[in-house]
């Protein structure tokens, strides 16, 4: 499938933009003219989720075509208004049994596929006692490892059981950071810290496959050299090497977190995150498509960005959409 791509078609693989919920033709605008191989449904309307709403979106794609929401429960999900409200996972964890658990996300899994979702950027792995309404807070299962693998991996199972991908964040761990990422640059505790908390759950979801990790834009003392994790090759390099982690790694929005955006442009903080190795570049408002795409050709033809990243990172995002896409 590769080889019959163009390389406008391979460059447009590896983004996933946010398009109007509300709109089925402005979202198959989008996909039609960037050849885009994923769409993020966020917002409130329910437009593109109910009365195959994502029909025409989906004919407009070439390939097959992920669909992700945010679905964690709590105060972040995007399907409550049409199927109900879920508990938030600090809440899971506090008075749901781990297969319990398993059984929730596997219903809200076939509540998001039916919707035509395939993609759920949940669960959240970080380690906290943050207050529950803190950046991460009750987003997360716990301040306990253990605790957090367990959940989080049956929340996991639960989703790949209906047949969505599964994508936990926020490598590598936005629990304990000096602040917020939506609001400014945040610095996690020095890698050596980190190891031996935050990324404790990243060995335990391997299980659950296929499983994308979600990048966050976190400067790590001893590891990033000042950049967020999400533009940083060293990221991927231990994502890889050292949790021997082989699906797709997405970034948080590059468009849309302050942590990037008052540092880069998007084109260039796109370019930057698949040159360091994300293999799906992400951001919610889906503006500036053309130039990006424009960005990322031009550094493919000058062999910034080479042949060989490219295909890695299509290799990883087409494996995992030939699984859990609707097609």
């Amino acid at each position: 499938m590769i080889a019959t791509l163009s390389v406008r078609q391979k460059l447009g693989q590896l983004l996933m933009v946010g398009v109007n919920p509300a709109s089925a033709d402005a979202a198959a605008a989008v996909v039609r003219t960037g050849a885009v191989g994923g769409i993020f449904l966020g917002g409130t309307a329910t437009d593109l989720l109910t009365e195959n709403g994502l029909g025409p979106v989906r004919a407009a794609a070439n390939l097959p075509l992920a669909v992700a929401v945010d679905e964690e429960g709590g105060r972040v999900q995007r399907i409550d208004a049409v199927d109900g409200k879920i508990p938030s996972p600090r809440t899971m964890s506090r008075t749901m049994n781990p297969d319990q658990v398993r059984d929730l996300a596997r219903t809200r899994g076939r509540a998001l596929r039916a919707r035509g979702v395939t993609m759920d950027f949940a669960p959240v792995v970080d380690i906290t006692d943050q207050p529950d309404g803190a950046v991460i807070g009750d987003r997360s299962f716990g301040s306990d490892p253990a605790v957090v693998a367990t959940y989080a991996l049956a929340f996991a199972q639960g989703l790949r059981e209906a047949g969505i991908l599964p994508v936990v964040k926020h490598f590598p761990g936005h629990g304990r950071t000096s602040g917020d990422s939506h609001r400014g640059p945040v610095t996690t505790p020095p890698l050596a810290q980190l190891r031996t908390l935050d990324l404790l759950p990243y060995r335990a979801i391997q299980p659950t496959r296929p499983t994308a990790v979600m990048i966050g834009h976190l400067d790590v003392p001893d590891l990033t050299g000042g950049r967020p994790a999400s533009l940083a090759p060293a990221t991927y390099r231990l994502l890889r090497t050292e949790y021997a982690f082989t699906g797709p790694a997405i970034t948080d929005d590059l468009g849309g977190m302050r942590a990037v955006t008052t540092r880069h442009p998007l084109p260039e903080a796109v370019l930057l995150a698949l040159t360091a190795g994300a293999d799906i570049a992400f951001w919610s408002s889906g503006d500036r498509l053309p130039e990006v795409i424009t960005t990322l050709e031009q550094a493919f033809t000058s062999g910034r960005l080479p042949l060989a990243r490219v295909d890695e990172a299509l290799h990883r995002t087409l494996r995992a959409k030939s699984i859990c896409s609707g097609s």
